[in-house]
């Protein structure tokens, strides 16, 4: 959204500073400071778009299409999954998806919406099915995966599906993830769950950067020396993990990161 601030308001703000100045003297002797502070405030009440994650999300998608990066599928956590507009976006560019959603997330019903956690309480026994998400540092990442079609209430084109996917643990059966998902209608569900696991790699080189070298252990102000920093961490871990993935022994060094955990037919 856009902050409707009228600049007369901004200036008011500004002038107002003076007084707060006069109180706390003792902090703001410097011009310098007194510059910052208006310059901060200024910046803060400006009347300019601030966009949440699910739109810059798609600011970066539309970007990497334009410039003809092609998109096989887009994997996404409960911060994006659970934003429909952000969801209706992929779809109308027909950009297949596997996102989380939160627990309380609802899908259209015959009788009204319904918290997709109640719809995977009713899967049969059969519904489940051992499939791994993809080989971890640990051996292959199984789990139970339920997956069903849902209605289609809103629109879908041709040849592709909505459908819900459940990933539950074997060791704790009440550890359950939730994702919707938009795809080609023939997809098979070890595609599917290939797509969701495929979001663990992105995290745990997120995880390795900062443990390995310090990705998010910045401590700037302004833009050039965050982008130093940033830079300078990503080309350390690059060098870290091609240096692990050629030599055995540096490979075995390294430590596992912390993975993430009607009527619908299922399949």
């Amino acid at each position: 959204m856009v902050d409707d601030i009228a600049v007369e308001d901004v200036s008011a703000w500004k002038s107002g500073l003076d007084d707060v100045f006069a109180l706390v003297a003792g902090a703001f002797r410097t011009a310098s400071v007194r510059w910052r502070a208006r310059a901060y405030l200024t910046g803060l009440l400006a009347p300019i778009e601030r966009l949440t994650k699910p739109r810059l999300a798609e600011t970066m998608i539309g970007r990497a299409l334009a410039a003809g990066v092609e998109a096989g599928w887009v994997a996404a956590d409960s911060a994006y999954g659970r934003d429909g507009r952000f969801r209706a976006f992929l779809e109308a560019r027909r950009i297949p998806y596997v996102v989380e959603v939160p627990v309380k997330q609802t899908v259209a019903d015959l009788d009204g919406d319904r918290r997709v956690d109640t719809l995977v309480a009713r899967a049969p026994d059969e519904a489940w099915h051992r499939v791994s998400a993809g080989p971890g540092v640990r051996g292959e990442r199984e789990y139970d995966w339920a997956w069903a079609t849902v209605p289609n209430f809103g629109g879908v084109p041709a040849g592709f599906a909505r459908t819900l996917l459940a990933r539950r643990s074997i060791e704790d059966p009440t550890d359950i993830a939730y994702y919707l998902c938009f795809h080609p209608d023939s997809i098979e569900r070890e595609e599917i769950v290939r797509v969701a696991g495929a979001r663990w790699a992105i995290e745990e080189c997120f995880q390795a950067a900062k443990n390995e070298c310090g990705l998010d252990h910045y401590q700037v102000r302004k833009w050039n020396g965050w982008y130093r920093h940033i830079t300078m961490a990503m080309l350390g871990h690059a060098f870290l993990a091609v240096t692990a993935a050629s030599d055995p022994k540096a490979h075995a060094g390294w430590e596992d990161s912390q993975s993430p955990r009607s009527v619908v037919s299922w399949r």
